[in-house]
């Protein structure tokens, strides 16, 4: 009957010890999770990224683009048609992500461009003429500068603007951040913070409607 006893006894705790560390393991893992979301908010958007449309809009499209990407340039005008269909509810947050060569360097007269307050001049026209700089998936530098050089900027200002150390800071950041996120091709969408299930205009679309069916539900 003792030893019975002294057997049950050992069971209950080995069992207690078994669910108290089963508990830890999972507030680990939740806090981890968590850490690892506020990380992915952070990457997500930053102080200097650019933003087009209402600021306080309940819909945040984070776009991370590269200027050579040819599927950035297909996808560019139906974004604005989705933006363009439900004013003021939807803004756009602009992350560069510049993997195709040179592409760095175009991404820089961009930041140029945007300390003149012409960044999105600058990134229409960029992919309006796309196929006259970007050839084999390597961006033509001297071309995209002429190309630039026709929309009213300050060339010599622009010049200095993007080889500043605050430029290159931006472009490290947004890769940095491109990194963490685990973005590897561009163009790469989140909407109010969640990735695409797979890549695909419909896709996109589906989850812009649903975060506007959220919004509007609150």
């Amino acid at each position: 009957m003792k030893q019975k006893t002294i057997f049950i006894v050992t069971a209950i705790i080995l069992l207690l010890a078994f669910v108290a560390g089963a508990l830890f393991y999972t507030g680990q893992k939740e806090e981890a999770a968590k850490q690892l979301a506020e990380a992915n908010r952070a990457a997500l958007v930053r102080m200097n990224s650019p933003i087009s449309g209402k600021i306080d809009a309940p819909v945040t499209i984070v776009e991370f683009l590269d200027p050579a990407c040819e599927t950035c340039r297909e996808f560019y005008p139906m974004v604005k048609q989705i933006m363009a269909a439900n004013p003021e509810k939807i803004r756009i947050v602009l992350r560069y992500a510049p993997f195709h060569p040179g592409s760095d360097k175009v991404v820089a007269m961009l930041e140029g461009a945007r300390r003149q307050g012409k960044l999105w001049v600058a990134l229409e026209t960029l992919l309006d003429y796309q196929p006259d700089w970007t050839q084999h998936h390597t961006a033509n530098v001297e071309a995209a500068w002429r190309i630039l050089s026709g929309i009213g900027l300050n060339m010599d200002q622009m010049n200095i603007d993007m080889n500043s150390t605050e430029t290159a800071s931006v472009i490290a950041q947004d890769l940095a951040d491109a990194k963490t996120l685990n973005v590897t091709m561009t163009p790469e969408f989140f909407v109010n913070g969640k990735p695409l299930p797979s890549f695909g205009f419909e896709q996109l679309k589906a989850l812009v409607d649903q975060a506007l069916a959220d919004s509007s539900s609150r």
